[in-house]
């Protein structure tokens, strides 16, 4: 991240003060795919980098595939807060990439990329994923939006954690955005979470006790030559490896502004829910592995279409009521912090207009041409004045 933590003190620099007694710090990560203006094919990132780093800004770093490129933003405290720091940052992308030619995507996939044709950025650290994990480094040509959470205390983020994994499937059901790969259609809402399932450090996280247990955890994946480093745990969620936060990383990188700003709501709300459930000594859900698992499946299968599992619940349900399900569970924080009306307009909205895959699919469906897919992508990617 661009800033030097995460965390949920009021005294830490940010951009903004939190306007809400006890609300927590959010900051989000978006993953973009860089494509020629003219010929939408998929292109360097590194002259849009250099004209966006020109003044030393850590804002924005280049990611394992050449063709993509990552913004951070700083520390927020408010979803308006959050709002203008993502417009701000994804304009500057736009505004550069335009000057180099290129423009930008926001999406869990590229629907015409093949992953044959796309190089590796040359780093120590992206070499030995590509040298270490073949085809599967090969593979991974996706893109992915990750928010974080200030919690202070390392044990209490593993018991947030804990406590979060069964409303993981409904956030990557409302940011699905892949249904293409390599020009065809998947079938998968979310093709991206069923390439990310198959690495040995991805996935839903087990339950862990404590900090010291989830550190001892992640040392033996590291020493076993499983995990190159620390950071790359890729459980869907995790408490920050730099950062005093909880990560969420199970969505797909989201088309618009609104949809990031969703999935911080929603994260934000969850772990101030699951924090007063520990505060009031109440007991965590009880949820087999499996079953998250079956819950995260359907969700990138099915998305916001058929049905989806309720994890707590152990039952299927239409993915609408799921969704109502999620926002009734956290109506209480969302309230406190004044975002209600906001969030359950943003959620409501994507259940009736589609996720990021409906509307992918629905272009397709009209015109029965990926391009067009494509230009309703860089479209949608570079509209930021949904909200104001």
């Amino acid at each position: 991240m661009s800033t030097n933590a995460f965390t949920s003190d009021p005294q830490d620099e940010g951009p903004e003060r939190p306007t809400v007694r006890g609300a927590l710090s959010l900051g989000v990560e978006e993953e973009y795919f860089v494509v020629d203006a003219q010929t939408h094919r998929l292109t360097d990132s590194g002259p849009l980098l250099d004209r966006v780093c020109r003044d030393g800004s850590q804002d924005y770093t280049a990611e394992l595939r050449r063709c993509m490129i990552e913004s951070r933003t700083g520390i927020c405290w408010s979803l308006a807060g959050l709002r203008a720091d993502l417009r701000a940052r994804r304009e500057t992308l736009i505004s550069a990439a335009a000057g180099a030619g290129t423009t930008i995507v926001a999406s869990g996939s590229y629907p015409p990329a093949d992953w044959r044709r796309e190089g590796f950025t040359s780093r120590p650290r992206f070499d030995h994923i590509a040298g270490a994990y073949a085809r599967l480094a090969d593979e991974h040509l996706v893109c992915a939006c990750h928010v974080h959470v200030g919690v202070e205390g390392r044990d209490r983020a593993v018991e947030v954690v804990n406590r979060v994994r069964p409303w993981l499937p409904a956030l990557l059901a409302l940011s699905a955005s892949s249904p293409f790969w390599t020009g065809a259609d998947t079938g998968y809402a979310s093709y991206r979470s069923t390439l990310w399932a198959r690495w040995p450090i991805a996935g839903m996280p087990p339950t862990l006790s404590s900090y010291a247990e989830h550190c001892d955890r992640v040392r033996r994946l590291v020493t076993s030559g499983t995990s190159a480093d620390t950071g790359q745990v890729f459980w869907d969620v995790r408490p920050g490896t730099r950062f005093h936060t909880v990560e969420f990383r199970i969505a797909d990188s989201c088309t618009t502004v609104d949809e990031a700003v969703l999935q911080a709501g929603l994260s934000r709300a969850l772990v101030q829910r699951c924090l007063t459930e520990i505060a009031q000594g109440d007991p965590a859900p009880e949820v087999p592995l499996e079953l998250l698992n079956a819950a995260k499946w359907r969700a990138a299968r099915f998305g916001l279409t058929g049905q989806l599992v309720d994890p707590v619940a152990a039952e299927l349900v239409p993915a609408a009521e799921l969704v109502n399900r999620f926002l009734d569970h956290v109506r209480a924080p969302l309230t406190e912090t004044g975002d209600w009306a906001e969030i359950a307009r943003l959620a409501h909205e994507a259940l009736s207009r589609g996720n990021g895959a409906d509307r992918q699919l629905r272009a397709f469906g009209h015109s029965g041409t990926v391009a067009a897919v494509v230009k309703q992508l860089i479209a949608e990617s570079t509209t930021t004045d949904h909200r104001r």
